[in-house]
C-alpha cells in the first residue's frame, strides 16, 4: 500500500499497526498506512490491511484439499478507501485549485502559446498556435496525456505553470528554452 499512495498519488505514509481495541473485529491483526495532511497538521488513516488468519474460515468451513487432506483456508482483507482520494486532494490542492498527481491525472500537460498580445501579427499568431498544437501532438505520441489550450481570451497567467517550454514570436518558430517554474506559493 505505501508504494501505491506514494509512486501514484504522491502522498507520503506512514507504515503502522493497529492497536489491539482498533484492529478488525475478529481479525488477527490489522495494519494501515496514515497521510500526513499539511493544510491541518493532522494525520488521516488511507488504507488498511486486516491479517484475518483462520478465524473466518472455521466459522464459515472456508476450506480446501490439499496433500495433507482438508484444509482452512488463511484469509485477509485489504482496501484502498475513498478516504485515500480524499487525502489527495487534501494534500494536493489549496484555495487556487487541486493539481492532481501526474499519474493519476487524466490531463498531464496542457500546451499554451505563450506571447501573443494584441500586437501580434495574424502571422505570428498562427505560427505560434501551430507550433504549440504540434508539440502537444508530439507528447500524445509518446503516450503523455496532453492537450493544447489556443484560446486567445485568457492570458497564460491564469493557468498553473509548473514547466514551461518557451518560444516567441520574433523567434525562428523554434521552441528556444524550457524552465522548471514553481507556484507562487512554492509548490510545484
Amino acid at each position: 500500500m505505501p508504494e501505491c499512495t506514494l509512486k501514484l498519488l504522491a502522498i507520503p505514509v506512514v507504515k503502522g499497526r493497529k492497536s489491539e481495541k482498533e484492529k478488525f473485529a475478529g481479525g488477527d491483526f490489522t495494519t494501515t498506512v496514515e497521510a500526513y495532511v499539511p493544510v491541518n497538521g493532522r494525520g488521516i488513516q488511507g488504507a488498511t490491511s486486516h491479517h484475518l488468519g483462520q478465524n473466518f474460515s472455521k466459522m464459515f468451513d472456508i476450506s480446501f484439499e490439499s496433500e495433507k487432506g482438508k484444509e482452512l483456508a488463511w484469509q485477509n482483507s485489504w482496501g484502498l478507501s475513498t478516504r485515500t482520494i480524499g487525502a489527495m486532494v487534501m494534500v494536493h490542492s489549496d484555495d487556487k485549485g487541486l493539481v492532481l498527481p501526474p499519474r493519476v491525472a487524466q490531463i498531464q500537460v496542457i500546451v499554451l502559446a505563450v506571447g501573443i498580445t494584441g500586437s501580434t501579427s495574424e502571422e505570428d499568431r498562427e505560427r505560434l498556435t501551430k507550433e504549440a498544437q504540434r508539440v502537444a501532438d508530439d507528447l500524445v505520441e509518446k503516450d503523455v496525456r496532453a492537450e493544447s489550450d489556443l484560446r486567445d481570451n485568457y492570458t497564460s497567467g491564469w493557468e498553473v505553470l509548473p514547466l514551461g517550454i518557451e518560444g516567441s514570436a520574433d523567434s525562428s518558430g523554434d521552441w528556444t528554452q524550457g524552465s522548471r517554474e514553481g507556484r507562487s506559493d512554492g509548490r510545484h
